[in-house]
């Protein structure tokens, strides 16, 4: 299962906790496997680059594998646009972060990733848990996988949005 389950006490954005200290992990490696570049400086421990991750001025989150796929990671920049915590953000599906209208067109380029890896300069409506729309630029999509070759969910980046009337 790539859905990241922490316990009640820690739900608070600890992106310290081991399990998605790992997930963190997976994420960067697969990007870095995909697109050839690193998302962040790859310095340090593992949990500095989840810190380092976590605290990005752009947008990463991510979901599993499952049939309706749930967000199971977002760092701070994706939870403020977003307008969740962390207990909300990980229990979202992640189809809910587009427009109805649109989901149909997501999941469309997300089976398109499924079979090339990643995609690039994807751009869509996103719309906030409290209805406010924003359209996302230049989003990157990849699969994250584990070491040993497992596809376990896929991930998103992106550093250009606006707030949409």
């Amino acid at each position: 299962m790539t859905r990241i389950i922490i316990s009640e006490h820690t739900m608070q954005t600890d992106w310290t906790h081991p399990d998605i200290v790992q997930w963190c992990q997976y994420l960067l490696d697969s990007y870095a496997h995909w697109v050839k570049q690193e998302l962040i400086e790859r310095t340090g421990t593992p949990l500095e680059q989840a810190e380092r991750l976590f605290n990005s001025a752009f947008v990463v989150a991510s979901h599993g594998t499952e049939d309706d796929p749930i967000l199971n990671y977002g760092n701070r920049t994706a939870l403020n646009l977003w307008m969740m915590d962390w207990q909300q953000f990980t229990h979202t599906p992640s189809r809910l972060t587009a427009e109805p209208a649109k989901r149909e067109e997501r999941a469309r380029m997300l089976e398109q990733v499924k079979t090339q890896g990643y995609h690039a300069d994807y751009s869509g409506i996103r719309i906030s848990s409290t209805g406010k729309r924003f359209l996302a630029e230049r989003i990157l999509i990849w699969n994250i996988h584990k070491p040993d070759g497992t596809i376990a969910g896929q991930g998103a980046t992106f550093s250009t949005w606006k707030f949409l009337s």
